[in-house]
């Protein structure tokens, strides 16, 4: 357990980034190893449908995951509060919430993937992939929500390490799996998914055995079987914003996603691998976040706004000062990341539309940054409910820029959407901090 209320803001924010950091990287390099035998192997259309599937399996778990990280709110409360009876009763409370809730969505996404897949208007030979693989993604879904729910709970106590190593356990095994069921048997589209559910399971098992192990060092022992109706209350009251929130952004993803579908598997297939690119390099600035909300949450339990205004500080300077090096590689060496996915012999408008989105993207990392270090201190503090409607005026912002910019410019106008979007999405919580009226959204009592 890391005590984030005393010693230099900049050192325990990074020092607790950088596990988060290397794990999501090593979980968006099984993402790329996906798209790259996909791409490489199975050709172009089924490329377009797997990448075509991320925000639809986003949008069914956001209510799960948005309740796991409100969950994690109360937890890191808590913590820095030393109340860790009530820390208790918040893990039990949303074992159950998650277990339920998983196995709804695992129902609703097996039963209607066709459904949503046609209201995205995915393409004719190109929904065959996309449906195989969300039925078995969704039918597998309780590891990738356990493993999320377990790495939620130990980063509240500080400790981001143990979900980095299940996740290069699970990364390994998803290579491995990869090129053993796709390459060697054959399995196309469904071997890809398998290796994910599979390696998923993995990450979640490794974490919820190293949380039973420790349970007394994380002051886990005794946890009541029954869940609190007060907490279970709680947990909705602060994690529904932020679930909404994640609903929101998954949807403009959709709305763009259908838009990008109207031009067919070429520009489709540009955005999964380019995307995939963007995953890894955005993962800095959330790192450095998620890391910021963390030490935010577990300082405002001793109502250290002094160490809070300084992480601040320091998590801005990181953040833009990473940004300027993404973009720059994103704008000289695009195309050549985008010719790891696909061959320009075989693809070059493909190539050529990826690199320019990595291009704008690049630039765009510089506004994400302010609006992650703004959105998460607000998060961290418990005042959820200004970061939904952060969430709904960024989701507007790129609706509007998408759909007002692509019957003018094309397919390059969608690109530029996101960066205007994230313009969008820092107006509220600037506004919000400087008020200062997020100091008294603590959740959780002070000590």
């Amino acid at each position: 357990m890391k005590n984030m209320t005393t010693g230099r803001p900049m050192k325990l924010i990074a020092g607790f980034a950088v596990p988060l950091l290397i794990g999501s990287i090593f979980q968006q390099i099984y993402n790329f190893v996906d798209v790259i035998i996909v791409g490489r192997y199975l050709g172009e259309q089924a490329l377009a449908g797997v990448g075509s599937t991320g925000n639809l399996t986003f949008f069914l778990l956001a209510l799960v995951m948005g309740l796991c990280n409100g969950a994690g709110i109360i937890v890191a409360q808590c913590v820095g509060a030393e109340d860790y009876a009530r820390m208790r009763r918040a893990v039990t409370a949303i074992i159950w919430i998650a277990g339920i809730l998983t196995a709804a969505v695992a129902v609703i996404g097996v039963c209607a993937s066709r459904f949503f897949l046609i209201l995205l208007s995915v393409p004719e030979d190109v929904i065959g992939y996309s449906e195989q693989y969300l039925r078995i993604v969704y039918f597998f879904v309780a590891g990738s929500v356990a493993y999320n729910g377990c790495s939620a709970i130990l980063r509240s106590f500080g400790d981001s390490k143990t979900p980095l190593y299940g996740l290069i356990a699970g990364s390994v095994l998803n290579i491995v799996l990869d090129l053993l069921l796709v390459l060697g048997a054959g399995m196309g589209v469904a071997g890809v998914a398998a290796a994910t559910v599979v390696s998923q399971h993995v990450s979640a098992a490794y974490c919820l055995v190293y949380l039973f192990i420790k349970r007394g060092r994380f002051n886990l022992s005794g946890l009541k079987l029954m869940p609190d109706k007060a907490m279970v209350g709680l947990i909705f009251k602060t994690g529904v914003p932020t679930a909404f929130q994640s609903c929101l952004i998954s949807l403009g993803g959709m709305s763009v996603q259908r838009l990008i579908n109207s031009f067919g598997a070429s520009v489709m297939a540009a955005y999964a691998a380019a995307g995939r690119i963007d995953s890894i390099a955005i993962q800095v600035i959330v790192s450095l976040g998620t890391a910021l909300s963390v030490f935010t949450g577990q300082n405002i339990g001793q109502k250290r706004f002094d160490r809070i205004k300084a992480g601040l500080r320091d998590t801005l300077f990181m953040s833009v000062t990473a940004g300027i090096v993404i973009a720059c590689i994103a704008f000289f060496f695009g195309r050549n990341l985008m010719m790891l996915f696909l061959g320009e012999g075989e693809s070059p408008e493909a190539v050529h539309i990826g690199a320019e989105y990595l291009a704008i993207m690049g630039a765009a990392y510089l506004i994400c940054g302010i609006m992650q270090s703004y959105q998460n201190i607000i998060r961290g503090a418990g005042d959820v409910n200004t970061c939904m409607i952060a969430g709904m005026t960024e989701l507007a912002g790129r609706i509007f820029f998408a759909y007002l910019l692509a019957p003018r410019i094309g397919v390059t106008g969608i690109w530029i959407a996101t960066p205007l979007s994230w313009g969008c999405g820092c107006i509220v919580p600037v506004i919000r901090y400087y008020t200062g009226r997020w100091k008294t959204k603590a959740v959780i009592p002070s000590a």
